[in-house]
């Protein structure tokens, strides 16, 4: 059964039984409570529950505080639905988890192609052997000392920055600084302005930090200055966009568009955070709004896809307060990235040898990006990609695109995971490893197109 559809048939308990078993009457007692009958199984999956408003007099509290507690345990997706429909349990106690991102590919067949993931290509990486060996001389690659950043990859990133910053940071990949930027600046509840369409975990990510995003609309240029206009009325905590290369439309922002985009955004408290996913992989120049606005913007630069994914590094740098905000709050887990690492990526950004091969790369994917929508011209086929690892074609009906090019063998994405409202459909096809046959998948999707 659909974990949104409510049962047709499940048991129900009494507000007074559970009432019962409730040892403290606030949010998080409630919850706590309802998770701990879930985890003995004294409440089964598929249990309809009372109504807040049943429930609350019971308890001696508002149905402002049952809601609470509902809402936290539908986070952890202890229970399900709300409102008319009512609300029950679902299978047991569960991590959450990026509904938009999760991939399914482990279901589909060996022969499938799939086209869904916007990867670099293993075979037009640079070399690491020799940067590794540089970073293994680094007297303090087993020291406990907590760096933000080490002075290597500090200085060899300064060397390529679009803008002075005197705060940096060293974290696990880019869509981690995102994560940890947004988790110790948004309390839940609190609006998030985002450009989109946007990716997928990046919607996750909100989600998961409680986040209330409002949509910026986006062409060529980057984010439309009149949307974000009207977005800034609602006072959000955040903005966050791609300033080139978005990972969606390949959109990068101009000069032009920066300038208005700045003018909107200097008289606000908003914090700007720049995801710079595509790095050193990107044929346009930056034209951020954190350039203009540094102490109040941080820019997050990814490595992955350029100098390898199991560098696992991505770099932020900008204004002080939220830097500092992540810095304390990693010290929770990891506390610090690898200085081995670091050290590497350091060497690597400095080395002649791999600017070449970045270089090549990025000409690489152009030529099969251009391959792609060459194709599908001939075909009669409009697409969008003017930079990054993906085409991004509109069609009639992407539920139906989807069907039509799985019966062909070959998976991409669909764009709704990118809207946080319907959007117009579309597909996205990923150039970033070299397509197979790509006449053959040029013609598929001259088909899906179609499809309604």
């Amino acid at each position: 059964m659909a974990e949104d559809v409510p049962p047709q048939d499940g048991p129900t308990v009494s507000s007074a039984w559970l009432a019962e078993q409730i040892d403290e009457a606030s949010a998080a007692g409630i919850a706590a409570s309802i998770a701990r009958l879930v985890r003995h199984g004294d409440l089964a999956p598929q249990t309809r529950l009372p109504t807040v408003r049943a429930l609350a007099p019971r308890l001696d509290v508002s149905p402002a505080t049952v809601s609470a507690a509902w809402m936290t345990l539908r986070k952890q997706r202890v229970l399900a639905g709300g409102g008319r429909q009512g609300t029950w349990v679902l299978g047991g106690l569960a991590v959450p988890r990026p509904a938009r991102y999760e991939n399914v590919s482990r279901l589909w067949p060996n022969q499938t192609l799939n086209l869904t993931r916007a990867v670099p290509d293993p075979l037009l990486m640079p070399d690491l052997s020799t940067a590794f060996q540089h970073a293994l001389r680094d007297p303090s690659v087993h020291s406990y000392e907590v760096v933000s950043i080490s002075d290597p990859l500090r200085a060899a990133a300064e060397e390529s920055w679009p803008f002075p910053a005197e705060h940096w940071m060293c974290v696990s990949g880019g869509y981690e600084g995102l994560l940890l930027l947004l988790r110790t600046t948004v309390v839940p509840g609190e609006y998030v302005a985002i450009e989109e369409p946007a990716t997928p975990r990046l919607l996750d990510i909100l989600d998961n930090v409680g986040a209330r995003a409002i949509p910026v609309a986006t062409d060529q240029d980057g984010p439309v200055p009149a949307s974000l206009r009207e977005a800034l009325r609602s006072d959000p905590v955040a903005f966050v966009y791609e300033p080139r290369s978005s990972s969606r439309l390949g959109a990068s922002v101009t000069p032009e568009r920066r300038d208005e985009l700045v003018s909107l955004l200097a008289g606000t408290d908003t914090l700007v955070i720049e995801d710079d996913g595509l790095g050193e992989l990107s044929a346009f120049p930056y034209y951020g709004v954190a350039a203009a606005l540094p102490e109040r913007s941080v820019l997050v630069r990814s490595y992955s896809k350029s100098h390898s994914p199991d560098l696992r590094l991505g770099i932020m740098a900008g204004a002080a307060e939220p830097i500092e905000r992540v810095r304390v709050y990693r010290q929770f887990g990891s506390g610090w990235t690898s200085r081995f690492l670091q050290n590497a990526l350091a060497w690597l950004l400095m080395d002649e040898d791999t600017k070449v091969a970045v270089d090549r790369a990025r000409t690489a994917y152009q030529e099969r990006r251009e391959q792609l929508i060459g194709l599908l011209k001939v075909q009669g086929v409009e697409s969008d990609g003017v930079d990054g690892l993906a085409v991004w074609v509109p069609v009639l009906s992407e539920h139906e695109a989807l069907l039509v090019l799985a019966s062909h063998g070959i998976a991409v994405a669909g764009a709704g995971a990118s809207w946080t409202r319907p959007g117009p459909p579309a597909i996205r096809v990923a150039i970033g490893l070299e397509i197979p046959e790509p006449e053959r998948v040029a013609a598929a999707i001259a088909l899906a197109v179609q499809a309604r």
